[in-house]
């Protein structure tokens, strides 16, 4: 029996009117095969295709509830900085590959990574929806084995993951040996008086706020039971560090887990 087409794939057309994708392999799926895909995966967010149909799912009904917007808006201001044509970008933390999509309309070669693997295959799902190819694959960053896999690349797209990671000192100092010309990071921070503890890296103590994570159980948190958040001048210390002196503070953000940054490091030439 051919499922019914569900209701929840249609959005309001007066107000999807702006946030309607082209989407090339998925705008001429009829409405029961576009939720037959929907249904496959465990989506947690949503774009929409050219006709207004939801692609994905909201997470809840008060969570990830609207569409995604493509570009993510912090794609164009890295373009704007560092000219992706023709480069290579790694994404940490692709989630379901919203992002993906925008980096992989701009760069040369687009390689994108998430710890869970249901993640990575959404991503791959997505990019393909639209007529992109990436190379995606899963690599939790704090295994150094998992690591291992990641290539040298020209810029690093980096949101929503370093403040879910137990050393992010020691993430940054891996991943940056790895980065050519630029990283920016999109991260929570510590506010003043909030790095209370301190933990050693590398052979030196760094302070930071510990924050508690749902491990791999909550699609939205780190794999861990807790995370280290850094303040924002041991981060650009540990930036500086590693070769990348010329440090921008886009962004300072109070969102309702705390404190954010938005950043671009680029190595020094």
């Amino acid at each position: 029996m051919e499922p019914a087409a569900n209701p929840a794939n249609a959005v309001d057309a007066a107000n999807a009117a702006d946030l309607r994708i082209p989407t090339k392999y998925v705008d001429h799926l009829s409405d029961d095969d576009l939720e037959r895909l929907n249904q496959m995966l465990p989506w947690r967010c949503f774009t929409l295709d050219g006709r207004g149909r939801r692609f994905g799912a909201p997470t809840s009904e008060t969570k990830r509830n609207t569409p995604q917007l493509v570009p993510d808006r912090r794609t164009p201001m890295l373009d704007a900085r560092c000219p992706l044509a023709g480069l290579s970008v790694l994404e940490i933390g692709c989630f379901e590959g919203v992002h993906t999509i925008g980096l992989a309309a701009r760069a040369g070669r687009v390689i994108a990574i998430d710890s869970r693997i249901e993640n990575v295959v959404k991503t791959i799902v997505r990019t393909w929806s639209f007529g992109h190819h990436v190379t995606a694959f899963q690599c939790d960053v704090e295994k150094a084995s998992d690591f291992a896999m990641v290539p040298e690349v020209d810029v690093v797209h980096h949101v929503g993951v370093l403040y879910h990671l137990v050393d992010p000192v020691a993430h940054l100092a891996a991943l940056l040996q790895k980065t050519k010309r630029m990283l920016m990071l999109d991260t929570h921070i510590a506010a003043d008086g909030q790095a209370t503890e301190s933990y050693v890296s590398g052979g030196k103590s760094y302070p930071y706020w510990r924050y508690r994570e749902g491990g791999r159980a909550d699609a939205f948190s780190g794999m861990y039971d807790h995370a280290k958040w850094l303040p924002l001048a041991t981060l650009q210390e540990v930036l500086r560090a590693a070769g990348f002196a010329d440090i921008e503070v886009a962004e300072m953000r109070q969102e309702r887990n705390g404190l954010r940054t938005l950043l671009f490091a680029q190595r020094a030439q």
